[in-house]
């Protein structure tokens, strides 16, 4: 199985799982104001393996909330709880949740395939190579770096754009591109829990 093959059927398997872990961390943190402790004794084996994850808080289908791991350090339950609890009090981008907001809360957990480095010489190869809807990206120029998930291709469908707002995002100009610039893609399966309690994964 590839590494897209596995992360995809982990989620389709664990996904109700990884998306109450995420819900149990935000509630945690709504009480008690710090990240919850994971008793990884009682996780399939699975979901103790080294995972990366990202967790995108939403309410009324505008962002509320995103943090995420790019390399799988912790044990993938651990991460989940952790990028939960970053999402929902620790995005800079937004204030801290509050306890009104957890009722209509959507909650999506994407689990990371590991990235691998694009080999491209131009910004026209690496365009080229992009599978819009499909791959996510990592842009790294010295310390400027930036991802943005497969989802992004839904509210940016060009490659073009796609790639020149990531580089936006990571500081650099949208025109920039230099022979010390690294391009690493990946994809992402994710699950998603909705404020009525439905639950969209894989192939939904």
């Amino acid at each position: 199985m590839s590494s897209a093959e596995t992360h995809r059927a982990l989620v389709a398997a664990h996904g109700p799982t990884l998306v109450h872990l995420a819900l149990d961390a935000i509630d945690h943190g709504l009480v008690h104001y710090r990240r919850m402790a994971v008793d990884l004794s009682t996780m399939d084996p699975v979901l103790r393996e080294p995972g990366s994850c990202f967790v995108t808080l939403k309410r009324s289908g505008a962002l509320r909330g995103c943090i995420g791991s790019p390399n799988a350090v912790l044990p993938l339950a651990q991460d989940v709880a952790s990028n939960a609890f970053g999402a929902a009090f620790r995005d800079s981008r937004f204030s801290p949740l509050e306890r009104h907001e957890r009722v209509d809360l959507t909650l999506s957990v994407s689990v990371l395939s590991v990235p691998t480095p694009k080999d491209v010489d131009s910004e026209e190869a690496l365009l080229a190579a992009l599978r819009p809807g499909v791959d996510g990206l990592i842009l790294t120029e010295g310390r400027a770096r930036a991802l943005y998930l497969p989802s992004v291709w839904s509210q940016i469908p060009e490659p073009a754009d796609f790639v020149g707002y990531l580089k936006r995002k990571a500081g650099l100009p949208t025109n920039h591109w230099s022979e010390t610039m690294t391009a690493h893609r990946f994809t992402a399966a994710a699950v998603t829990l909705s404020p009525d309690g439905a639950l969209t994964g894989p192939g939904d």
